[in-house]
């Protein structure tokens, strides 16, 4: 998977589109990224403890990753993610300005 946790990526399709946000989660099985407080959800949760209230709470859930694209940190502008090779090591590139992420 070309997108890694801790990465800057803007929503392409949906509700959401055009916000960035911080990958908090990746989910590689499932394809899937959990964004920062992007693609929130309702849940309700159970009291925990006698006498308390139960709550609604606000949580994200997981966006496919083909929604989303990688901000590149150097050009700051979405692009897609290559991969180069040298000296053995395996860095994952912009497309747009040929930059190491």
């Amino acid at each position: 998977m070309k997108i890694k946790k801790d990465d800057n990526v803007m929503i392409t399709t949906g509700k959401d589109r055009g916000k960035s946000g911080k990958v908090l989660q990746v989910l590689p099985k499932e394809g899937k990224v959990v964004v920062q407080s992007l693609n929130m959800r309702k849940v309700h949760a159970r009291p925990k403890k006698q006498g308390e209230k139960g709550q609604i709470v606000s949580k994200e859930t997981p966006v496919n990753v083909s929604n989303v694209m990688l901000v590149c940190p150097k050009c700051a502008k979405t692009a897609r993610v290559g991969f180069s090779v040298s000296k053995g090591n395996k860095s994952r590139v912009c497309k747009k300005c040929n930059a190491t992420i």
